[in-house]
């Protein structure tokens, strides 16, 4: 959106991190879009910590269940 960033705006490495991390997992943002750096990552360290929750949650079933 070109009136949200700065007219010489070019992607770095935290926004090309960002955009497949958040692709690659299910727990993507649908609703806002980050502009900052330091928003990206907080976000995607969210993210991380989701799927090792879930991981972690799915580990515990399969050993009780077992």
């Amino acid at each position: 959106m070109p009136n949200l960033v700065h007219p010489h705006w070019e992607p770095t490495f935290v926004d090309y991190f960002f955009l497949s991390f958040t692709n690659a997992s299910a727990f993507s943002p649908t609703d806002t879009m980050p502009l900052s750096g330091w928003a990206k990552l907080a976000m995607t360290g969210q993210a991380a910590l989701s799927l090792v929750t879930a991981a972690l949650v799915i580990a515990r079933a399969v050993n009780i269940l077992a």
